[in-house]
């Protein structure tokens, strides 16, 4: 009889802890899920899933605005929070049922109750009181938004886990921060016509994306009516009967309904009992893992954002499939991180897929920029004045195309499709064979023929 209740006990039903539950039972596997929360993680509940669904809402302020050059008309269009958030939540609680039912039907068993980990192979259930015992533990317990609980008043900002629940739409609303978060609720918010200000500690938004999509997102916001504050940071948060007043380091003070911190996420570790399982963590908290999501401790593994690898949904998915490929289908995966599309889901939008032109001139000598700027057919009837950026990073000496980065209409489209040819090593020459297809956004990528800008280490050293 084995000594053990499970072969394996996944912490978490996020994206990766429900792929890999439901994959190693597949491989015939006995499978528990352990989540305290609803299934489905920070993608499904407050994340991708209603974040998306809100950007959706928000492009109809701009539909309705661009229909009138259109020839038609749009008389007592107005918006309601309430149905918006309602609907939304019920889409979120729909998706989770068919989570639950996944793992039903992959045989695996699901528990609902907070686990942390009480030495090798023993779990502790907090619901009812129990320690079961796992030959394998996975630890998918994802990440949780960043505050700093040592500003004075604190305690008056939400994140983005209470975002989606507002009772009321704020007249005006402070977000603090500069990420893709930041910019994406900065931009619905302010199409759903709240007055949005964003405050940044950096002299730039969007660390991390190519610095011309960061530049091009950070003016169109602002045209659309977003106030960025940069090279300031919030240090305490008066609340009075009726508003709140952010105060700045800088001396500003930004009155506001809603004061919302997005200045980023944590692996979600805190009292998992990591330090009885003997499992290490880096100072943030992060799960240290190798190639196949193992950590120091031979049965105990780790995969999604609690490992701070990458954090993104899908990149969480394919580590949870690997990992149960890996010890329970007996086909040894490791997950490729290069040439991952990502978007950012502001308006306008912008999709990326490969390197930044700056990384890309950390490592290679020679690069020929192609870049296009132009306005989108629509926007030359409506009177929209918002251009699109397409750009190519390409290396000079093999003639490959080493990175893409849009901002405009279908951008994230666009960057999952270009996707398959980055990540096959396309050549500039093979964008070029390509036969445009016109008219589309999408055209501009295959019908750039000579570089914009031109760099060689040489001759700038």
């Amino acid at each position: 009889m084995d000594r053990f209740d499970y072969d394996l006990l996944v912490v978490g039903a996020g994206s990766a802890g429900v792929r890999a539950g439901r994959i190693a039972a597949g491989h015939g596997a006995r499978v528990a899920v352990v989540e305290e929360d609803k299934v489905g993680g920070t993608c499904v509940i407050r994340g991708c899933v209603p974040k998306k669904l809100y950007v959706h809402s928000a492009h109809f302020a701009e539909a309705f605005e661009d229909a009138v050059g259109m020839g038609w008309t749009t008389e007592s269009v107005r918006f309601d929070w309430p149905t918006l958030r309602d609907n939304v939540a019920r889409d979120v609680d729909w998706l989770s049922g068919i989570y639950i039912r996944n793992l039903e039907k992959a045989g695996a068993e699901l528990i609902a109750s907070r686990a942390t980990l009480e030495g090798h192979h023993r779990v502790r259930l907090s619901k009812d009181d129990r320690t079961v015992t796992a030959r394998t533990i996975l630890i998918a317990t994802g990440g949780w938004p960043d505050v700093d609980r040592s500003i004075p008043g604190i305690e008056h900002a939400i994140t983005s886990n209470e975002v989606f629940h507002l009772p009321e739409l704020p007249r005006r609303m402070l977000i603090v921060g500069g990420g893709y978060v930041a910019a994406e609720f900065a931009s619905v918010f302010n199409a759903f016509g709240v007055d949005v200000t964003l405050l940044h500690r950096g002299t730039e938004i969007l660390r991390g994306f190519d610095g011309e999509i960061r530049k091009t997102v950070h003016a169109a916001m602002e045209k659309r009516g977003v106030t960025i504050l940069t090279g300031d940071s919030l240090a305490a948060i008066e609340k009075s009967k009726k508003t709140r007043t952010a105060i700045t380091r800088g001396d500003r003070r930004i009155d506001a309904d809603v004061i919302l911190v997005a200045i980023g996420r944590s692996p979600n570790t805190a009292g998992l009992g990591l330090e009885k399982a003997g499992v290490e963590a880096d100072p943030r908290g992060a799960v240290l893992v190798d190639e196949f999501s193992r950590t120091n401790v031979d049965h105990i593994y780790a995969v999604g954002d609690v490992t701070n690898r990458l954090q993104l949904t899908p990149i969480a998915i394919r580590e949870g499939q690997a990992f149960a490929d890996t010890v329970f289908g007996g086909k040894p995966t490791s997950v490729d991180y290069a040439d991952i599309p990502t978007a950012l889901f502001s308006i306008p939008e912008a999709g990326t897929v490969g390197l930044t032109e700056e990384a890309a001139k950390a490592l290679y000598p020679s690069l020929d920029i192609y870049r296009s700027t132009f306005k989108p057919l629509p926007n030359r009837v409506t009177g929209r004045d918002e251009r699109m950026l397409v750009k190519l990073v390409v290396d000079a000496v093999t003639d490959r195309v080493l990175g893409c980065h849009m901002v405009g209409p279908n951008a994230a489209e666009l960057a999952q499709m270009l996707a398959i040819p980055i990540k096959m090593g396309a050549t500039k020459a093979d964008f070029d064979a390509a036969t445009a297809l016109h008219p589309t956004l999408g055209e501009e990528v295959v019908t750039m023929a000579k570089p914009a800008d031109r760099y060689r280490r040489e001759a700038a050293e």
